[in-house]
């Protein structure tokens, strides 16, 4: 009768001719460092790229180099809040760092400028969207108020129907911002790849 293999038994036979490469396996961690690097400077602007690049090996700066720029063009994406624009400034601000050029600069300004509008024009919109909505609210709240006999007031927020009216406005603004997010990221992958 035949001898029953176990699977750690076949898999040691199916990858028995498989010789680990040591440069793929250090170009790896090496872009990992990267990618681990650049969230903390995201965290702490004050810590320089230029100098941690230094501080590895030269055969493993390019894939270092790629771990940072991959990280750092995660973080650029439209904000949702006051918050999210300090992590976006410091992202940005890290691929000017790691790209030194001073037409893609000149692009991230005109991305700040272009998150300040989008900012800007989401309050105001939201607050024309409350605007328009108040008089159903107000109905909304007199009904309640009669039901409970007690006066009712009612946050937009609180009213699915508002809530479906505003993500649905607001997703088409931020759909028309989005597309310049996009050509950012292209151009940004370009001025990195020269």
């Amino acid at each position: 009768m035949g001898r029953i293999k176990s699977a750690l038994e076949i898999a040691l036979e199916r990858t028995s001719d498989v010789k680990s490469d040591k440069t793929s396996v250090n170009q790896f961690d090496a872009k990992q460092r990267g990618k681990k690097f650049a969230n903390e400077y995201i965290g702490d602007p004050e810590k320089s790229i230029a100098d941690f690049i230094k501080q590895c090996p030269a055969e493993q700066q390019g894939s270092l180099k790629q771990g940072i720029f991959d990280a750092l063009l995660a973080q650029i994406s439209l904000p949702a809040s006051k918050a999210d624009e300090e992590r976006i400034a410091n992202a940005g601000n890290g691929l000017a760092a790691l790209i030194n050029n001073k037409r893609f600069n000149a692009l991230l300004e005109q991305l700040f400028q272009l998150f300040a509008q989008f900012m800007e024009e989401s309050a105001q919109y939201g607050e024309l969207l409350k605007r328009q909505y108040a008089p159903e609210l107000r109905q909304k709240e007199e009904e309640l108020s009669r039901r409970l006999g007690q006066e009712v007031r009612l946050d937009p927020f609180q009213d699915p129907e508002f809530v479906a009216i505003y993500n649905q406005n607001m997703n088409s603004l931020r759909d028309g911002y989005q597309t310049a997010v996009d050509q950012f990221r292209e151009e940004t992958r370009r001025f990195f790849g020269e």
